[in-house]
């Protein structure tokens, strides 16, 4: 590779690493099976870090395995740990913004938002025409601290909460990510 460094590998495979972390242990209140451990590092805050995608890439894969629809007019950022908490994010401004253009140019339509971490309210420094749109109701910022929390944003739909079995409700997301998978065992 004269010269170029591959850095987007490692930070892809950390990314994969938490998502296979949570995914197990969301699974392992459903089921009862062995399983394999991953460790990986939350967030290292470099130039350059990969895993703020990490929210939005589970979320994708909740509405592939359950064939519920995301909202197309949102964007997300935010990193997750193994628990399905949203931790905070570099350049949360710089993200919201670039959005904010984009949906601009196309026409804002009061359907547009942009969902953060919780812990980047504090950092929030917008521009004043972003503010004023999301004053007018033609754009929102949402901040969200879990996936459960992101993933009714996105759909409409309850994420559902388990009981003490471990069981989630029948209509919620969550019950519906784990029946194809319990119905298998």
């Amino acid at each position: 590779m004269s010269g170029k460094q591959n850095w987007a590998r490692p930070f892809t495979q950390k990314g994969v690493m938490i998502l296979n972390g949570l995914s197990g242990s969301f699974l392992r209140s459903a089921i009862s099976f062995g399983y394999i451990a991953s460790i990986a590092i939350e967030q290292s805050y470099g130039y350059i870090d990969g895993d703020s995608a990490s929210l939005g890439e589970l979320c994708c894969l909740i509405s592939a395995l359950t064939r519920i629809p995301i909202k197309q007019a949102f964007a997300v950022t935010g990193s997750i740990n193994q628990y399905g908490e949203v931790q905070a994010v570099g350049g949360v401004n710089e993200k919201i913004e670039g959005y904010f253009r984009l949906c601009q140019a196309r026409g804002l339509n009061g359907q547009h938002a942009a969902i953060i971490p919780a812990a980047n309210k504090r950092n929030l420094m917008l521009k004043q025409e972003v503010i004023d749109a999301v004053a007018e109701g033609l754009f929102a910022v949402y901040a969200v601290t879990s996936v459960d929390e992101t993933l009714e944003l996105l759909t409409g739909q309850p994420a559902g909460e388990a009981n003490n079995e471990g069981l989630y409700p029948e209509n919620s997301i969550n019950f519906k990510a784990i029946s194809p998978i319990k119905r298998d065992f």
